[in-house]
Formats: structure tokens, C-alpha cells, sequence
């Protein structure tokens, strides 16, 4: 029995074609025929009508973590329990995510469906960022959730064993990141003084101590750090010269390790021929360019290009200096687009209007993440790009950049795996179905 959709409007993923009206015809996990018009169907054929809605590709999540049950971040933490593993999992399938990549980076392949967690219409696949010093850098900030087998795992036997991409190299944990402002140092902080901050707090302090490329440029001096503990009721609790040491003895140990583990994954990217997935950061920024004009066949995209340690005007400049050196130019959405409770829109909306974005993704936010197309709205309603151009940086472009992951996928074109996701006219954050693989897997906001 064919399944047909009738009656939406279609874009198919490859930025430029929009159908006013069309019909998709599937058979099996294929799709077998896109029609610009309506069809008659067949005897027997089951019938989608998305009227008054609009029919993409299956989204293309290549930068996500917390959704398999081996180590977490690249900081090789605990995984997640399996119960919050399922709530992320069902978050992206019910947000139109038909493809995940993991890039924890330290869990092997078997670890994706691994311990109590049931199959799950959302194809989960993982990265590899197995190299000496990534390790290294996650025994020093944590490593809680590693054993001898991950320590001993290398790039080439997780590729061997399934692994779709190289990296996250570096890591909010691991490089004075976000996970640094929501995780540890709050963590830290409470721990010495008893008193819970924000992490837009930890932030602050952070950079003031260590300043926005950890390198000290624009630290503060003790009376600036004296004047931020007033401000934040801290005064008592804290010495300027007390917050000094937790800052640096929280952030910096693992810092120089992982700076190494990103020329390890350029090279062994380079090596293999493989894509792979870096932390794009203020502290990262220069690096990534001396490795891209270091590395020039390395598969190098540069993850989060909009993150939160930029200036909007850097992360422009940096998108462009990378981009320019055959970088692909990543963005998440974090929690910058509905939540905002931490990160707000400024370096993505610019990243957008300027036309330098070529894949969207979420990352992770401390799980705060927004959906990728509540970000793929903004940007339409915003006019910083068309909706078809919008919709393939989530499914045909990271079928480009990352076809090991998706090269069967990220299209509504002939032959093409049929991950399909049927969204409101008006907003295409509101997903009204999800087919994966041919089978319808969420009806009415439902997961079958």
C-alpha cells in the first residue's frame, strides 16, 4: 500500500523549489513520485491531506547530544538517565527531527539504543572524537562516564563500527563554554559560599576573571571583581582573589588539552576523509583558522558559529574568515529563539541576514535547546532569507556537508528515503506529522 501526501504546499530542501501545491507519492521507506499537482489516488492507497499546511523534508539534527546512553558531552560525563534520554528523543521527533547526530563524541556506536532505552522512530547515529587529548581533556574536567573501553577506543575502529562524523572537538565544559556558565561554575560557587547564581552571572564573572578568549585580555582587575561580587550580593561570601581562584581552577585545567584535541581532529579529518564537527568559540576562533589553512582537505565545520561568547560582529568576521577557507558554517539554536534564558538571537540573526549560515542545528543549551524550525520561522518572518533557502540548512544542506549521515536523505525528490515532516502554513514550528523511513510516526502532534 502507497502512501500519498495531497494538497500542501512543498519545499523540498534543495533552497530554491517551492511548490504551490504537490503530491508525494511513498512506497515502502521510498519516495517514488513528487508531482507538481494533484493526483487521483489508487485503490488502497493511504491518504495524507495536508491542506493548509506545508510539506519539508524530515529535519537534519547533525549537532545534538544527551539522546544515547553512553558518555556525555565532550567532557566524558555520566549519561544521561534513560528516562531523560526518551523525553530528549521525543522532544526532536515531535519537533520534526527525523536525523540526530550525537557528537558527545566519547560513546561508541553500541552505546546508542544501549540499557533500558526502546527503539525509536528518530535515527540516532554518533561522532568519534576518540584522539589522545580529547580524552585527556575529559578526564581533567570530569570523566565520570568513561571506562577502559572508551579511553582505549580510537577514531579508526569507531568509524569501523558506524561512527558518521569526527568530533564535537573541544566542548563547553572543556573550553570555558556555555556548560561552564550553566554546569560548573554556579557548581563551584555554591559549593564555596552556599549561594546559587545564574548562569548569565557565572558568565560574567567568567569572563571578567579570564576574559572572553580565556587569554586575560579585558580581565578585570580586583576592584572590578570586588565591584561585580557588590552587584550581585556576593560581597561577604567571596574576596575578589577567592573568585579569581575558582574561576581559573574551574575553567582552565582541561583548556590546553582540549586547544590540542581540535589539531588532532583536523589532521584525523584530513586522514580520513570525514567530517567533523568543531567547537566554534571566541577561545577557539584563531585556532580554527590556522587549522583550516593548516589542514586544507579537512571536512572542518565550524559548529554553534553564532555562540554566545562571540560579539555579533566577531562572529561574523569569524564565519567569514572560515567560510572563506572551505569551513562549512554551522549555527545552533540553543535557547536563543523562544527560551532565552541564558543566550538571545543577536549572532544568529545577524549570521543570517548576512547570508554566511550554510547548516542549522540545536546543540544542547543545559537541554534549554529551541527547536531548529522555530529558528527556521524567525528567520522567514524576519525576511533574513526565502523558506526554501531557510529549510535546507537543516535537511538538504546537511546532506551535502554530511552525507555518511544523510546522503539518502534531506530531499522530497524521487528515489530518496522518505523522511518527511507536514508543518502549519502559518508557522512551520507547529509540526502537525512526521513520517521516518516511509511509516507515518507522529499523527496530530501525536508519536504513534
Amino acid at each position: 500500500m502507497d502512501m500519498v501526501i495531497v494538497n500542501g504546499s512543498l519545499i523540498t530542501g534543495d533552497g530554491i523549489t517551492f511548490l504551490e501545491k504537490a503530491s508525494v507519492r511513498i512506497r515502502g521507506t521510498k519516495i517514488v513520485d513528487v508531482m507538481p499537482y494533484q493526483v487521483t489516488a489508487n485503490e488502497g492507497d493511504r491518504i495524507i491531506d495536508a491542506g493548509g499546511a506545508v510539506v519539508l523534508p524530515g529535519i537534519i539534527n547533525a549537532h545534538a547530544h544527551g539522546c544515547i546512553a553512553g558518555p556525555s558531552m565532550p567532557s566524558g560525563s555520566l549519561p544521561l538517565s534513560a528516562q531523560d534520554i526518551s523525553y530528549q528523543r521525543n522532544r526532536h521527533l515531535l519537533s520534526g527531527t527525523t536525523t540526530l547526530l550525537n557528537v558527545c563524541g566519547l560513546a561508541t556506536p553500541d552505546e546508542i539504543g544501549s540499557g533500558a532505552l526502546a527503539s525509536h522512530a528518530l535515527d540516532v547515529q554518533v561522532s568519534t572524537a576518540h584522539t589522545p587529548s580529547s580524552l585527556g581533556a575529559a578526564r581533567v574536567s570530569d570523566g565520570a562516564g568513561l571506562s577502559a573501553h572508551h579511553l582505549s577506543a580510537t577514531i579508526d575502529d569507531m568509524l569501523a563500527r558506524g561512527a558518521k562524523a569526527l568530533g564535537e572537538a573541544g566542548g563547553g565544559q572543556t573550553l570555558g563554554g556555555g556548560a561552564q556558565d550553566y554546569r560548573y561554575l554556579p557548581q563551584a560557587i555554591e559549593q564555596a559560599t552556599g549561594v546559587t547564581i545564574h548562569p548569565k552571572i557565572a558568565r560574567l564573572f567568567k569572563e571578567a576573571v579570564l576574559g572572553r578568549r580565556l587569554d586575560g585580555a579585558a580581565a578585570a582587575s580586583n576592584d572590578g571583581l570586588e565591584a561585580l561580587l557588590d552587584q550581585y550580593a556576593l560581597i561577604g561570601h567571596l574576596t575578589a582573589a577567592q573568585l579569581r581562584g575558582i574561576v581559573v581552577e574551574t575553567v582552565m585545567p582541561p583548556v590546553h588539552l582540549a586547544m590540542r584535541g581540535l589539531s588532532e581532529i583536523a589532521a584525523q579529518s584530513e586522514r580520513v576523509g570525514m567530517a567533523a564537527i568543531f567547537h566554534n568559540a571566541a577561545p577557539t576562533a584563531a585556532t580554527l583558522v590556522q587549522l583550516a589553512e593548516a589542514y586544507p582537505r579537512a571536512r572542518m565545520i565550524a559548529g554553534h558559529s553564532n555562540h554566545p561568547m562571540f560579539l555579533p560582529e566577531e562572529a561574523l568576521t569569524t564565519a567569514r574568515l572560515l567560510k572563506e577557507r572551505g569551513v562549512t558554517i554551522d549555527v545552533s539554536t540553543l535557547d536563543c529563539i523562544t527560551t532565552r534564558w541564558r543566550n538571545g538571537p543577536e549572532n544568529l540573526d545577524l549570521l543570517a541576514t548576512e547570508g554566511v549560515i550554510d547548516t542549522l542545528s540545536t546543540d544542547y543549551a543545559g537541554g534549554d535547546w529551541d527547536t531548529i524550525l522555530s529558528a527556521i520561522q524567525r528567520m522567514i518572518a524576519k525576511k533574513q532569507m526565502p523558506a526554501p533557502r531557510a529549510v535546507a540548512l537543516a535537511t538538504g544542506n546537511v546532506a551535502k556537508a554530511i552525507p555518511e549521515l544523510a546522503g539518502d536523505r534531506g530531499l522530497i525528490e524521487k528515489s530518496k528515503q522518505a523522511d518527511i515532516v507536514i508543518c502549519d502554513a502559518h508557522n512551520l514550528a507547529r509540526v502537525r506529522h512526521v513520517i521516518a523511513k516511509g511509516r507515518l510516526v507522529i499523527e496530530n502532534c501525536r508519536i504513534l
